[in-house]
């Protein structure tokens, strides 16, 4: 099992900030279900300010420049990104062709274990 952490931001409008968690509340199930459907186990956000941190675990040969192609297939998984993406903005330092941005790990305590 791999974890992947990425981050992005959102727009700063509080109104539209809460509309976006809002969304997350009430996720559509087709959504969930392609998630699930390309090996994601879990996933998390959380967010401080307009910063969000997208945390997730997946199956050891997951790739996600691959493997999110195949969630984006979907018609309505493909809407509900567009949707959300009404929301949400690059983090400054993201690449070019970047949305959530990958964030590498620096720590972990089973390093030393």
């Amino acid at each position: 099992m791999k974890t992947f952490a990425q981050a992005l931001d959102l727009i700063d409008d509080p109104a539209a900030i809460s509309a976006y968690e809002e969304y997350h509340r009430a996720v559509w199930p087709e959504v969930l279900a392609a998630l699930r459907g390309i090996g994601i186990e879990r996933m998390e956000i959380f967010r401080v300010g307009t910063r969000m941190f997208m945390y997730f675990s997946a199956p050891d040969d997951f790739d996600p420049e691959r493997d999110f192609q195949t969630y984006t297939e979907s018609a309505r998984c493909r809407e509900w990104d567009e949707l959300m993406r009404q929301y949400q903005q690059r983090i400054p330092n993201a690449t070019e062709g970047e949305w959530w941005t990958p964030m590498p790990c620096v720590f972990d305590t089973e390093w030393f274990e």
